[in-house]
């Protein structure tokens, strides 16, 4: 075999990799909406959304849920199997914290220095003494993960959701927020330092990225199925999880709601929270 041809079939191989992760990629962005429909069930798939394309989304969210179903779930729950729990949360640990920069540089671009300046010092604290983010040292120190992506300043400027859109291999997204994750994987500064996706690093990150937030979602995608409508409940819940995280930016909400937490306690009395 000639080098030119092993080096073609290097390439393909890549590709077919890379198509593989982007498929299980979309997968993972159903992860906030399952979380949402096992949290409020009921509320779910009442709420009114723009999708001017539905017909073509629920051929694509079928399409990703079959995936889930003969490959990315099973293989989750193979690692769940035999990685205990304690060792999961360290690997989802690292997880965050790789994300972290691009976390800064959302929160500068939304007039944010102070926060922007904690969640530098939590990517600090937590890639040196916490072992490479193994460990969330930064949070015993009074600095809490608080995520921020493109999407969120687009909507922070006042840019409306636009047409929601579940797109084949990517998951489901509207145009605002489309357009935000796409400046996020061109803008990550891990991915550029490393290399992006073709380094050996690039593959492994991702993998261990997607394999880390299916484990996480299970409970949710167990409920999300169980639904009358899996797809109108995701579109639903997508949409809510996605506005809680516009108004926590713009101050309307200070925390999004814990959408792997039990639901509060009816007769405990409301909490207030400060903008």
């Amino acid at each position: 075999m000639s080098h030119l041809d092993q080096s073609a079939r290097q390439k393909a191989a890549g590709g077919r990799f890379v198509a593989g992760l982007t498929v299980a990629v979309g997968l993972l962005a159903l992860a906030p909406a399952a979380r949402a429909a096992r949290q409020e069930p009921a509320e779910a798939g009442t709420v009114s959304a723009n999708d001017p394309l539905e017909g073509f989304n629920r051929g694509s969210f079928a399409l990703s849920m079959g995936v889930d179903k003969v490959l990315i779930g099973p293989i989750a729950h193979g690692y769940m199997a035999i990685t205990p729990k304690p060792v999961r949360d360290r690997v989802s640990s690292a997880v965050y914290n790789l994300g972290e920069p691009n976390t800064v540089i959302n929160q500068v671009l939304q007039g944010k220095p102070k926060r922007a300046m904690r969640a530098t010092t939590r990517f600090v604290v937590n890639s040196t003494v916490g072992v490479l983010g193994l460990f969330d040292v930064a949070a015993k120190m009074h600095l809490p993960r608080r995520d921020s992506d493109f999407g969120q300043t687009f909507g922070y400027y006042g840019a409306g959701p636009g047409a929601y859109i579940y797109v084949p291999l990517m998951g489901p997204m509207n145009v605002r927020d489309g357009v935000g994750r796409a400046l996020d994987i061109a803008t990550d500064p891990v991915g550029a330092v490393a290399g992006g996706i073709s380094t050996d690093f690039g593959k492994a990150r991702l993998g261990v990225t997607i394999l880390d937030g299916r484990t996480s979602a299970d409970p949710a995608f167990h409920a999300l199925k169980d639904s009358s409508d899996p797809y109108v409940t995701a579109r639903s819940a997508y949409g809510q999880y996605r506005e809680a995280f516009i108004r926590q930016a713009t101050g309307e909400a200070e925390d999004l709601p814990d959408f792997d937490a039990p639901p509060p306690d009816a007769s405990a009395p409301a909490a207030t929270s400060k903008p």
